[in-house]
Protein backbone atom coordinates (compact mmCIF):
# COMPACT_ATOMS: atom_id res chain seq x y z
CA UNK A 1 0.00 0.00 0.00
CA UNK A 2 1.58 3.23 -0.97
CA UNK A 3 -0.46 6.52 0.12
CA UNK A 4 0.15 10.14 -0.04
CA UNK A 5 -1.05 12.33 2.73
CA UNK A 6 -1.45 16.52 2.67
CA UNK A 7 -2.79 19.18 5.02
CA UNK A 8 -3.40 22.72 4.93
CA UNK A 9 -2.61 24.04 1.49
CA UNK A 10 -4.86 27.02 2.98
CA UNK A 11 -6.23 28.42 -0.54
CA UNK A 12 -3.59 27.28 -2.16
CA UNK A 13 -4.08 25.21 -5.23
CA UNK A 14 -0.84 25.17 -7.26
CA UNK A 15 0.85 23.20 -5.20
CA UNK A 16 -2.10 20.81 -4.01
CA UNK A 17 -2.37 20.18 -8.09
CA UNK A 18 1.05 19.72 -8.20
CA UNK A 19 1.32 17.00 -6.01
CA UNK A 20 -2.08 15.65 -6.94
CA UNK A 21 -0.36 15.50 -10.87
CA UNK A 22 3.05 13.28 -9.43
CA UNK A 23 0.65 10.59 -7.60
CA UNK A 24 -2.77 10.06 -8.90
CA UNK A 25 -2.71 6.98 -10.38
CA UNK A 26 0.06 6.03 -8.87
CA UNK A 27 -0.83 5.37 -5.05
CA UNK A 28 -3.39 3.69 -3.66
CA UNK A 29 -5.28 6.86 -2.02
CA UNK A 30 -4.77 10.67 -2.19
CA UNK A 31 -5.81 11.90 1.41
CA UNK A 32 -6.22 15.69 2.83
CA UNK A 33 -6.43 16.92 6.52
CA UNK A 34 -8.22 19.75 6.01
CA UNK A 35 -7.84 23.63 5.85
CA UNK A 36 -7.67 23.46 1.84
CA UNK A 37 -9.73 26.42 2.38
CA UNK A 38 -11.33 25.44 -1.36
CA UNK A 39 -14.85 23.77 -1.64
CA UNK A 40 -15.35 20.03 -1.20
CA UNK A 41 -16.34 19.53 -4.97
CA UNK A 42 -13.51 21.86 -6.26
CA UNK A 43 -11.92 20.19 -9.00
CA UNK A 44 -8.54 20.83 -7.00
CA UNK A 45 -9.96 18.24 -4.34
CA UNK A 46 -11.11 15.67 -6.71
CA UNK A 47 -9.43 12.42 -6.24
CA UNK A 48 -8.69 13.34 -2.38
CA UNK A 49 -10.26 11.54 0.73
CA UNK A 50 -10.48 14.80 2.41
CA UNK A 51 -12.22 16.00 5.73
CA UNK A 52 -13.02 19.46 7.27
CA UNK A 53 -10.00 21.52 8.97
CA UNK A 54 -11.16 24.55 11.26
CA UNK A 55 -10.76 26.99 7.86
CA UNK A 56 -12.99 25.24 5.78
CA UNK A 57 -16.14 26.71 5.40
CA UNK A 58 -17.95 24.14 3.17
CA UNK A 59 -20.16 21.90 5.51
CA UNK A 60 -20.18 19.08 3.14
CA UNK A 61 -16.71 18.51 4.53
CA UNK A 62 -17.02 15.36 7.11
CA UNK A 63 -15.38 16.35 10.68
CA UNK A 64 -13.61 12.87 10.21
CA UNK A 65 -13.04 9.88 8.19
CA UNK A 66 -12.61 6.27 8.82
CA UNK A 67 -11.27 4.12 5.59
CA UNK A 68 -10.24 1.12 4.35
CA UNK A 69 -7.03 0.68 1.94
CA UNK A 70 -5.63 -2.43 0.89
CA UNK A 71 -6.77 -4.23 4.43
CA UNK A 72 -5.51 -1.67 6.78
CA UNK A 73 -7.88 0.74 9.13
CA UNK A 74 -6.96 4.49 8.45
CA UNK A 75 -8.37 7.47 10.70
CA UNK A 76 -8.49 10.62 8.92
CA UNK A 77 -9.10 14.21 10.77
CA UNK A 78 -8.17 17.65 10.79
CA UNK A 79 -6.72 17.46 14.34
CA UNK A 80 -8.78 20.42 16.01
CA UNK A 81 -11.39 18.97 17.47
CA UNK A 82 -8.62 16.44 19.11
CA UNK A 83 -6.75 19.20 20.98
CA UNK A 84 -3.43 17.55 18.78
CA UNK A 85 -1.50 21.08 19.80
CA UNK A 86 -1.63 19.76 23.25
CA UNK A 87 -1.06 15.95 22.75
CA UNK A 88 -1.77 12.71 21.18
CA UNK A 89 -4.24 11.48 23.78
CA UNK A 90 -7.77 12.23 22.91
CA UNK A 91 -6.79 11.15 19.01
CA UNK A 92 -5.57 8.03 20.16
CA UNK A 93 -8.75 6.94 22.12
CA UNK A 94 -10.42 7.78 18.79
CA UNK A 95 -8.29 5.78 17.28
CA UNK A 96 -8.71 2.65 19.26
CA UNK A 97 -12.56 3.43 19.15
CA UNK A 98 -12.48 3.23 15.23
CA UNK A 99 -9.89 0.41 15.52
CA UNK A 100 -7.38 2.33 13.09
CA UNK A 101 -4.09 0.97 11.90
CA UNK A 102 -2.97 4.52 11.08
CA UNK A 103 -4.04 7.80 11.97
CA UNK A 104 -3.44 11.04 9.97
CA UNK A 105 -4.53 14.41 11.16
CA UNK A 106 -3.04 17.94 10.05
CA UNK A 107 -3.39 21.62 11.94
CA UNK A 108 0.15 22.54 13.80
CA UNK A 109 1.47 22.59 10.07
CA UNK A 110 4.49 20.40 11.89
CA UNK A 111 5.60 16.83 10.53
CA UNK A 112 5.88 14.29 12.87
CA UNK A 113 5.14 10.95 12.72
CA UNK A 114 4.71 8.31 15.97
CA UNK A 115 3.97 5.65 17.17
CA UNK A 116 1.45 4.80 20.19
CA UNK A 117 0.22 1.46 21.02
CA UNK A 118 1.21 -0.25 17.36
CA UNK A 119 -0.56 2.54 15.81
CA UNK A 120 1.26 5.13 13.60
CA UNK A 121 0.19 8.83 13.84
CA UNK A 122 1.13 11.07 11.06
CA UNK A 123 0.60 14.64 10.63
CA UNK A 124 2.26 15.71 6.85
CA UNK A 125 3.13 18.97 8.32
CA UNK A 126 1.73 21.84 5.91
CA UNK A 127 1.90 22.18 2.05
CA UNK A 128 1.43 26.04 1.96
CA UNK A 129 2.78 27.42 6.08
CA UNK A 130 4.86 25.10 7.88
CA UNK A 131 6.15 25.72 11.10
CA UNK A 132 9.48 25.05 13.19
CA UNK A 133 10.69 24.22 9.75
CA UNK A 134 11.35 26.20 6.44
CA UNK A 135 10.00 23.56 3.85
CA UNK A 136 6.68 23.38 3.09
CA UNK A 137 5.95 19.19 3.46
CA UNK A 138 3.44 16.32 2.81
CA UNK A 139 4.09 12.97 3.54
CA UNK A 140 4.44 9.30 1.65
CA UNK A 141 3.68 6.25 3.31
CA UNK A 142 4.59 2.77 2.21
CA UNK A 143 3.15 -0.17 4.02
CA UNK A 144 3.40 -4.07 3.41
CA UNK A 145 2.60 -6.97 5.73
CA UNK A 146 5.60 -6.45 7.93
CA UNK A 147 6.78 -2.78 7.97
CA UNK A 148 5.60 0.98 7.69
CA UNK A 149 7.57 3.28 6.00
CA UNK A 150 6.81 7.25 6.60
CA UNK A 151 8.48 9.52 4.10
CA UNK A 152 8.38 13.50 4.23
CA UNK A 153 9.10 15.76 0.78
CA UNK A 154 9.21 19.34 0.53
CA UNK A 155 6.45 21.03 -1.71
CA UNK A 156 9.16 20.52 -4.77
CA UNK A 157 9.44 16.94 -4.50
CA UNK A 158 12.61 16.82 -2.38
CA UNK A 159 12.97 14.22 0.68
CA UNK A 160 13.37 15.84 4.00
CA UNK A 161 15.68 13.43 5.53
CA UNK A 162 16.20 15.19 8.98
CA UNK A 163 13.27 15.80 11.04
CA UNK A 164 12.70 14.94 14.72
CA UNK A 165 10.06 12.17 14.80
CA UNK A 166 9.81 9.82 17.25
CA UNK A 167 9.28 6.58 14.93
Amino acid sequence: MKIVVVSDNHGDTKRLIDIKNRYEGQVDALLHCGDSELSYDSQEMDGFVKVRGNCDFDSSYPEEKTIEVNGTKIFITHGHLFGIKQSLDRIHYKAVEENADLIFFGHSHSLGAEVIDHRLFVNPGSIMLPRDRKEASYAVIEKDKENVEVRFYTEKHKEITSWNGKL
